[in-house]
């Protein structure tokens, strides 16, 4: 997914900092951010914010929905670039239709797993079919460590087998959960997980301490130690819990999105849809995606499908150079 952003934000990342925090369960709240023209679809941001930039190598989750594509207009977001991360798409309700400079062509439905690999550039296209009325799902963003940030450009996608644990409904979709392993690809330690809760239920989920958790409510409301989290929002956890105790609303089921992994221990700059390492490096492949709309694509981002009627320009550059900060 693209940001949809107007006047998208330079964000230095600093993971080194961020690794040190340990302590209790906190909340990140969300934004609203438009996804889209006069009749957008609205998505809550709850990172990177000024608070955190980063959960594990985790640098970017969108949630949105349910909305109804009648009245919203559903996702139309045409051929966009990205650099330096892989995409995670989930959906809870709806169909999206999604093409890349790869030559994949796939949906995303329920249940099912789509990651994109940007690393040096790649360009993507997203958009909910003529059967789906009800869109409702997260866009997540992992960034690539330095030494895997230039990995070549490739498309995974998996359905992950269900699991039950004392009566949650679990999915496993990156790394290990309760014995479950994704085969998927990952270029840093990383956990991510669909877990559902039934109405009252308090689970016990063993989690590794060397990672930082950030579980991202999706319905009903979620009570983690202190935290207590409402759709959009997410409870997060520092270093050194062996444990997080989630406990689901007692009227109604709740379902949260698991989200883990070791610290990245680098600081990376984020602007609109690229993650590089320092400012210049963002207006070189920026300048790159301007040069590449006028010819089709086919240098740093790929060949262009023959299916795309158009791609996304790149928002104007701010004024200023970045500013690191924390």
């Amino acid at each position: 997914m693209s940001n949809p952003e107007r006047n998208p934000a330079e964000v230095v990342c600093d993971g080194r900092q961020e690794a040190s925090g340990r302590g209790a369960a906190v909340v990140l709240p969300y934004r609203n951010v438009p996804l889209g023209g006069p009749r957008a679809m609205p998505v809550r941001r709850s990172l990177p914010q000024r608070e955190r930039s980063l959960i594990g190598a985790w640098c970017f989750v969108d949630h949105y929905g349910p909305d109804d594509v009648s009245e919203t207009g559903g996702m139309k977001v045409p051929g966009h670039p990205h650099t330096g991360l892989q995409t995670v798409s989930w959906l809870f309700t709806g169909e999206v239709e999604h093409r890349d400079t790869t030559g994949a062509h796939a949906m995303v439905r329920p249940g099912q797993l789509n990651i994109m690999t940007a690393g040096s550039g790649i360009a993507h296209s997203e958009y909910s079919t003529e059967g789906t009325t009800v869109l409702h799902g997260a866009q997540l963003w992992v960034a690539l460590p330095d030494e895997h940030r230039f990995a070549p450009a490739a498309f995974e996608h998996y359905e992950p087998p269900p699991i039950d644990v004392e009566g949650a409904r679990v999915l496993v979709f990156l790394g290990t959960l309760f014995g479950e392993t994704s085969p998927v690809s990952m270029f840093s330690d990383l956990v991510g997980a669909e877990i559902n809760l039934p109405p009252g239920q308090r689970l016990e989920v063993p989690v590794d301490p060397a990672h930082e958790h950030g579980v991202l409510c999706d319905t009903g409301t979620l009570t983690m130690g202190a935290a207590v989290a409402k759709p959009g929002e997410i409870a997060f956890q520092p270093l050194g819990a062996e444990r997080l105790t989630l406990e689901a609303s007692p009227s109604e089921p709740t379902r949260v999105l698991l989200l883990g992994g070791a610290p990245l221990g680098e600081q990376i700059v984020m602007w609109w849809n690229f993650i590089g390492r320092t400012h210049d490096e963002v207006v070189r492949f920026r300048d790159a995606w301007h040069r590449e709309r006028e010819t089709g694509g086919g240098v740093q981002f790929g060949a262009f499908p023959d299916a795309w009627p158009d791609t996304l320009p790149a928002p104007e550059l701010p004024n200023v150079r970045l500013r690191t900060r924390g």
